[in-house]
């Protein structure tokens, strides 16, 4: 028997998205666009299941809620404490906090090192997006409780896998 997920909140996302997509704008238009509707339209925590917003103690999770040859749209959850290695994104990419704080490091890649360049908490209700080139980064949950957001993404993880480009292994200098 098939289950049928109801996602409050996600169909009118997705449309939005897809108005925005269908413009055609450059890729940081594009995710400052999608930031604006994200913030009008962000969902709440029953967009996902009980069992979804648990996590995993083996890491993040990321679920893939809608795909299609120009955007994704994506569910992470953190449990406290649990981040990205230093990574950077194929794509544009927005998101919004919906519980737990995401805080992240920013770098710029100097060829043989990176440079810490900022870092921003987000919380709950906040929302941003970047584009390509100059999204390196690495997020962690610091907050003491499961972290959920959304993350809309300028490319089809279903078929890619993930939104990830390159994971950066190279030391860190200030």
């Amino acid at each position: 028997m098939n289950v049928v997920v109801t996602r409050p909140g996600l169909d009118a996302l997705v449309s939005g998205v897809s108005e925005i997509v269908n413009r055609r704008l450059a890729s940081g238009e594009t995710a400052h666009a999608v930031a604006d509707l994200l913030r009008a339209r962000l969902p709440g925590l029953d967009l996902l299941t009980p069992r979804e917003r648990e996590g995993s103690p083996d890491g993040y999770v990321s679920t893939p809620l809608h795909s299609q040859d120009d955007f994704s749209i994506v569910s992470v959850v953190w449990r406290p404490g649990q981040e990205t290695p230093v990574h950077d994104h194929v794509a544009w990419c927005t998101f919004g906090i919906i519980n737990g704080i995401e805080h992240e490091t920013l770098y710029r890649d100097m060829g043989d090192h990176l440079v810490e360049i900022g870092q921003v908490a987000n919380r709950p209700g906040e929302v941003s997006g970047f584009a390509p080139p100059g999204d390196i980064h690495k997020v962690r949950n610091s907050s003491g409780e499961v972290g959920v957001s959304i993350h809309v993404y300028g490319a089809d993880v279903g078929r890619l896998g993930s939104s990830v480009r390159r994971v950066y292994d190279l030391p860190v200098r200030r």
